[in-house]
């Protein structure tokens, strides 16, 4: 390993790492977890988006006539074994519903234009979740070693903008445009912050060939990612964002995990956890629907809390985080 490429973890002196789950979207943008993701709340743009929305429903219904109880996860692994149409559009569908809030849609020259919003784009404030997961990110007293997700939408990225966030290298430059609609093409964009941000199961903003300053992998559904599915096997070209999120294990004493459910069928995820987290001494869980004893399993030797999703009134938001605070610097 080129430790030269991770040495701002070294210098941190942060010792939280922070695990978003597909729970923390839900919280604060009402993006939908695997279960909700087959609800086909997208506006199709044009005739192709029409027959690809076509194609996933009318696989979906032909799945569930013969499967009545199963789970989503498990249609689309079966859609992605299947022909190329509908293992194409299944992919496809997958980002553009989370890319869906995102979405800006404009006339210019003539023609209706529309890209994702890019990660340092002022009008983001105006969509849903931004300022909420901006909010509680701030919020968060304890010293970070780093952020791990397993979701692939932009919110974190939109919530710490490029300033305050990297994906394990400072100064790595994107492709694309900054704080449109103000131009920027002449101005790279870097990632100048020091928040190592871990996407283990990529982004709608990656695709084979780099990383971008938007979401377009979310309009065409050509993005690096780890589709929902019982089994997941993270590609090889991800490799790297594993490596980050061990040393971000690594050099953590607590882990708050919010919004995954710790499933067993995640079994490459849990085992990295388990292998990398043995310097984790205590896990706050916050999660509509907990499952501490699973994380005992995992991480026998850390002490397990759990807490409800931040409410919504601002009063008993600062309770949450007062008390959030009492149980990281407690004994």
């Amino acid at each position: 390993m080129n430790e030269s490429k991770w040495e701002f973890l070294q210098t941190q002196t942060r010792r939280m790492a922070v695990f978003l789950g597909a729970g923390f979207s839900k919280w604060a943008a009402g993006l939908p977890v695997a279960a909700e993701l087959l609800d086909f709340a997208i506006e199709p743009f044009g005739v192709r988006d029409e027959q690809k929305i076509e194609i996933v429903r009318s696989a979906k219904q032909a799945w569930d006539e013969n499967h009545p109880e199963s789970l989503a996860e498990q249609f689309i692994a079966h859609a992605l074994m299947d022909r190329h149409d509908i293992r194409t559009a299944v992919l496809w569908y997958i980002v553009r519903r989370l890319s869906e809030p995102y979405i800006w849609k404009e006339w210019h020259a003539g023609r209706w234009r529309r890209h994702v919003l890019m990660i340092d784009e002022s009008r983001k404030y105006q969509r849903v979740g931004v300022t909420r997961a901006r909010d509680f990110l701030v919020r968060l007293s304890a010293p970070q070693s780093g952020i791990l997700t397993t979701n692939y939408d932009l919110l974190i990225e939109y919530a710490l903008g490029t300033k305050h966030f990297n994906y394990g290298r400072s100064g790595e430059v994107l492709t694309g445009r900054g704080t449109y609609p103000v131009s920027q093409w002449r101005n790279p964009v870097a990632l100048e912050g020091s928040i190592a941000l871990a996407k283990m199961h990529g982004s709608i903003s990656w695709d084979l060939k780099g990383r971008y300053t938007d979401g377009r992998r979310g309009i065409t559904g050509n993005a690096l990612i780890v589709a929902p599915t019982p089994e997941k096997i993270a590609p090889a070209d991800l490799a790297s964002q594993w490596e980050l999120a061990s040393l971000i294990l690594k050099e953590s004493t607590h882990l708050l995990v919010f919004g995954f459910a710790f499933n067993p069928y995640d079994e490459a995820l849990l085992n990295h956890l388990q292998e990398h987290g043995s310097s984790i001494k205590q896990v706050i869980v916050i999660d509509k629907d907990p499952k501490p004893d699973r994380v005992r399993q995992i991480l026998p030797p850390a002490h397990v809390c759990v807490l409800p999703p931040p409410p919504g009134e601002e009063q008993e938001y600062k309770s949450w985080f007062a008390k959030l605070d009492s149980i990281l610097t407690g004994p």
